[in-house]
C-alpha cells in the first residue's frame, strides 16, 4: 500500500484529506452536501460520476458526518474495478498496442511495462519503435531497451510505421519472443492520418498474427484530468481501445479522474504510474486505491 500512499499524495492533501477532515460527528445539512459535491468535482472526479456518488449516498439515509466518510469509500470502491487479467498468453505470440497523445508518458510506460512483464512475469519482451515521426521517441525508446534488457525493432525517423510494424512482427515471431509491445504516434490534431495509420498498424499486425493485437492500452496523463477523458473519447473512435494506463499521478491532485474513466469510458485501468522509478508503474488495486485517497497510512 506504500506507493500507493505516496503516489496519490497530491490528490489525497488537496482533496479527499479535505472531504474527511470536514466531517465529523455532527448533523448533515445541504452546505455539507454542496461542499463534498464540490470538492469531488474540483478532484476531477467528473460532474456526471460525482453526481452519481452523491445520489446514491443521499439515498441512503445517511443523518450524521461519521456515517458519510464509511459510506462515501464505499460507494466510491464500488465504482472501480479489478482489471481483467491482461490478454498476452496462452498463444505462440501475443501482441500489445500502446497508444496515447505526445507527452503522456507513452514511452516511458512502454519501457516500465517490458520491465514488469520481462523480470515479474518472466516474459521475452520485444518492443517496436512505431512512432517514427519523432526521432526523440526512437532514441527514447532504444534507450528503454537497454535499460531493461529487451531488444528494440527500429527504423529511420520519417519511415513508414506499418513497414516497421510489419518487420517487427515477423522479427517477434521469428525469434520466438512471447510478447510485442508496439509504441505509436500521438498526433491527435491529425485524426484522420492517426486513423489510418493504426487501421494499417493492425492489418499488417493481424496478416502475419492472426487476432492481433490482442490488447490496445490507452495511456493517459494524469495530471491532464477531465482533458485526458476528452482524448480519450478520441481514440475510442479510431481504435478498439482494450484497457488504460494512467501516468503521473504522483505529480498530479487530479487523482479523482480514474473514476471517470471507469464510469463515463467504461474501460478498465490495468496499471497506474506513481513515480518516476522503474518499478513505480504498479497493477491498479481498486480497494487500496480508494483507502489511500483517503487515509496517509
Amino acid at each position: 500500500m506504500g506507493i500507493f500512499n505516496r503516489g496519490l499524495a497530491k490528490t489525497r492533501k488537496s482533496f479527499f484529506g479535505r472531504i474527511a477532515n470536514m466531517l465529523g460527528n455532527t448533523e448533515l445539512d445541504d452546505e455539507t452536501w454542496d461542499d463534498i459535491e464540490a470538492l469531488l468535482i474540483q478532484a476531477d472526479v467528473g460532474v456526471e460520476t460525482t453526481g452519481r456518488i452523491i445520489k446514491e449516498l443521499r439515498s441512503r439515509g445517511i443523518t450524521k458526518d461519521e456515517n458519510l466518510q464509511v459510506q462515501l469509500r464505499e460507494v466510491m470502491a464500488s465504482l472501480l474495478k479489478v482489471p481483467p487479467t491482461l490478454n498476452i498468453s496462452g498463444r505462440e505470440l501475443s501482441i500489445m498496442l500502446v497508444v496515447g497523445v505526445n507527452g503522456s508518458g507513452k514511452t516511458t510506460t512502454i519501457g516500465k511495462l517490458a520491465h514488469r512483464l520481462h523480470t515479474i512475469n518472466q516474459r521475452k519482451v520485444m518492443l517496436a519503435a512505431g512512432d517514427t515521426f519523432r526521432a526523440a521517441a526512437i532514441e527514447q525508446l532504444k534507450m528503454w531497451g537497454e535499460r531493461v534488457d529487451v531488444p528494440v525493432i527500429a527504423s529511420k525517423p520519417g519511415a513508414d510505421p506499418a513497414a516497421l510494424v510489419y518487420d517487427a512482427t515477423a522479427a517477434a515471431k521469428a525469434r520466438g519472443y512471447d510478447v510485442l509491445i508496439i509504441d505509436t504516434a500521438g498526433r491527435l490534431h491529425t485524426n484522420f492520418n492517426l486513423m489510418e495509420e493504426l487501421a494499417k498498424i493492425r492489418a499488417v499486425s493481424e496478416k502475419i498474427v492472426p487476432g492481433s493485437p490482442h490488447e490496445v492500452m490507452l495511456v493517459l496523463d494524469g495530471t491532464t484530468g477531465q482533458n485526458a477523458l476528452q482524448q480519450a473519447q478520441k481514440f475510442k473512435e479510431m481504435i478498439d481501445v482494450t484497457g488504460v494506463i494512467v501516468t503521473k499521478l504522483d505529480s498530479s491532485a487530479k487523482g479523482g479522474m480514474v473514476f471517470s474513466v471507469f464510469n463515463d469510458l467504461n474501460l478498465p485501468v490495468h496499471y497506474v504510474g506513481l513515480g518516476e522509478g522503474i518499478n513505480d508503474l504498479v497493477l491498479f488495486n481498486p480497494e487500496i486505491f480508494v483507502k489511500s485517497l483517503f487515509d496517509e497510512n
